[in-house]
């Protein structure tokens, strides 16, 4: 969700601030921009079409310079237009590009209005940059240290101005934001991947730092306005990730890329050890007595699945939130519950202020399950499972959904094993079926041209229904969200068992009921529940497992999974919603990798 790119340097940076946002695509956007000071004004060039656009625009123009800015905005406060696309400027002295929302925005724009500032855009963004020029008086890193702190809200910026071309300041309060260190040239970025090929020593930015770039250095001062070092890191950040090689989008390349995921995912273990979260988990594993998860969108749905396993193997109660819910109701804190947080990117906004709420209530035992080392959610907790994913673009989550869900059933075993609810034995099954994993998914990827001929069929209606029944009934809530994503067919999931209670009234021949059929105790309930939809005309899509002795029939059609998969079975049946939703949307022409309206990473609340 928007993305930043900043740079001082003594070459022509345009290129760098293009690529950058190049490979921030995947975060979703609606318009983008850039700026750079040349001849001693700023000018910039905007497009609400793609980075590509942009790229022509500068190329037409031949934009240069050696200090500039550069965003890709998904549009909150204003429609998506060229007037509120970023950089932003202030009478045509200083330049901003802004992620996150500014809560106070109204009161500020009528005292700037006052105060004969003119307002040509409808977003939050203008009353930062002319608030900042209001406050200039000849050096910048002060001004924007003495505007924020008139700030409410989330916000991570980039600044320069006229004045001062070997100078861009950044700073943030609740939005991403990384210095990155050059050799006589340094960086801005919301996320270290863009930039990519250009530095591998970043400075993650605390909460209400701001910082000072110019070629010599970056200095940082914290929200108490006192000098400050912060640890320079080292990430080897890998670019080919924004290659499509031989895939059609990255959606495809990424659910295609979850063997190789998973196998780096459980490279990790060997065994079922507190150690696998952390130096310190084992004494934090005794001291609890149930687990409160907090996660968003497909993150939430991997929650689900996990309570399923927390407590039939480890026999540990467990709670699961909607984050975005959670710290806006009343709730009981339980000194004793593990709080495990669960997000792709570790910067989602509503899990990091759901996180922040239930410390702020007493909760001291924390684990984030996050498939970014650096990102705010693992280092502000206590306890960490790293999953191997890699750099997830397509907006729609597949690698990232499948590695949490092995790393919550780790966790799941790991305390079932530590509170003596499992043998040896067992142990080493659950090990063994791991060991498995990128097997068997790579024998469900083959069954890609049967799916393909469903979503022709799909393809041309409006509304589906998904069912599963037990630990497999979040996989049809997953199935769903991955359907209306990307093809912008409504899709709603429901406990099969739930049928008669309401949504059998939906069931005509129009509406596809997918049902997730795995040989497992639920499973003749679950063939009751396809009886229902069939006696009254609905047509059913089934992926059933081998066993499972489902057939085709009049209104019934299946499609069976390889093997049966025991308790990971829900890892393996996801893939083939997948990859329905995917073809789905191939087949309606929609924007497969950047559904409208959505962003990959949602930092702001």
């Amino acid at each position: 969700m928007c993305g930043i790119v900043g740079a001082i340097a003594q070459r022509n940076i345009v290129p760098v601030l293009i690529e950058g946002l190049r490979r921030l695509e995947y975060r979703g956007y609606d318009s983008c921009g850039v700026a750079v000071l040349a001849g001693g004004e700023p000018h910039r060039a905007r497009s609400v079409a793609r980075v590509a656009d942009l790229d022509a625009q500068v190329r037409e123009i031949r934009l240069e310079g050696v200090t500039g800015i550069a965003h890709t905005r998904w549009a909150t406060h204003g429609a998506p237009v060229t007037d509120n696309a970023h950089p932003i400027f202030s009478r045509d002295a200083l330049a901003i590009v802004h992620n996150g929302i500014i809560e106070n925005y109204e009161p500020l724009r009528e005292m700037l209005r006052g105060s004969g500032y003119t307002f040509v855009s409808q977003t939050d963004t203008e009353v930062i940059v002319h608030l900042i020029h209001s406050v200039y008086r000849g050096d910048l890193f002060a001004a924007v240290r003495e505007a924020v702190t008139q700030l409410h809200g989330a916000y991570a910026i980039a600044v320069l101005h006229k004045d001062q071309p070997d100078t861009v300041v950044g700073a943030r309060q609740g939005s991403p934001l990384v210095a990155g260190l050059g050799e006589g040239e340094n960086f801005l970025a919301s996320d270290a991947l863009a930039l990519a090929g250009s530095t591998e020593h970043f400075i993650f930015l605390e909460e209400g730092d701001v910082c000072e770039l110019t070629l010599g250095g970056v200095r940082i001062v914290d929200r108490s306005g006192a000098f400050v070092t912060r640890e320079i890191r080292h990430v080897a950040v890998y670019g080919g990730a924004v290659e499509l090689g031989p895939y059609r989008h990255f959606m495809q390349k990424e659910i295609f890329e979850q063997p190789r995921a998973i196998t780096d995912t459980i490279s990790q273990i060997d065994r079922f050890d507190a150690s696998l979260f952390g130096a310190d988990a084992g004494r934090v594993f005794a001291d609890i007595e149930s687990l409160l998860v907090l996660a968003c969108g497909t993150s939430y749905y991997s929650a689900l699945t996990a309570k399923y396993w927390l407590e039939s193997v480890a026999k540990i109660p467990t709670q699961v939130e909607i984050a975005s819910e959670y710290r806006y109701r009343e709730s009981v804190p339980d000194s004793k519950a593990l709080v495990v947080v669960i997000s792709q990117s570790g910067e989602t906004a509503d899990t990091l202020a759901a996180l922040k709420h239930a410390q702020s209530l007493g909760h001291v035992h924390t684990l984030a399950v996050c498939n970014v080392a650096t990102s705010a959610i693992v280092r502000q907790t206590a306890l960490s499972f790293l999953t191997h994913a890699g750099t997830e673009i397509g907006v729609a989550s597949t690698k990232a959904f499948t590695t949490q869900l092995v790393g919550l059933f780790t966790l799941a075993v790991t305390l079932g094993k530590l509170r003596g609810r499992m043998s040896a034995a067992q142990e080493a099954d659950y090990i063994r079926q791991l060991r498995h994993l990128p097997a068997a998914l790579n024998s469900v990827l083959v069954l890609e041209p049967q799916i393909i001929a469903w979503a022709e069929e799909f393809s041309r209606k409006e509304h589906a229904l998904f069912l599963g029944r037990g630990l497999h009934y979040p996989i049809a809530l997953e199935g769903a969200l991955k359907l209306k994503e990307i093809s912008y067919i409504h899709a709603e999931a429901y406990p099969a068992g739930e049928l008669k209670h309401g949504p059998l009234a939906l069931v005509t021949e129009a509406m596809p009921v997918v049902t997730v059929a795995p040989n497992d105790t639920l499973l003749e309930k679950l063939k009751s529940n396809i009886q229902e939809v069939r006696a009254r005309g609905g047509q059913l899509y089934v992926f059933a497992d081998a066993d499972a002795h489902i057939v085709n029939d009049e209104g019934l059609h299946v499609i069976r999974m390889p093997e049966h998969y025991g308790a990971l079975s829900p890892i393996l049946h996801v893939v083939p919603l997948q990859l329905l939703a995917y073809h789905t949307a191939c087949a309606r022409g929609t924007d497969v990798d950047k559904p409208r309206n959505l962003a990959k990473s949602v930092t702001v609340e």
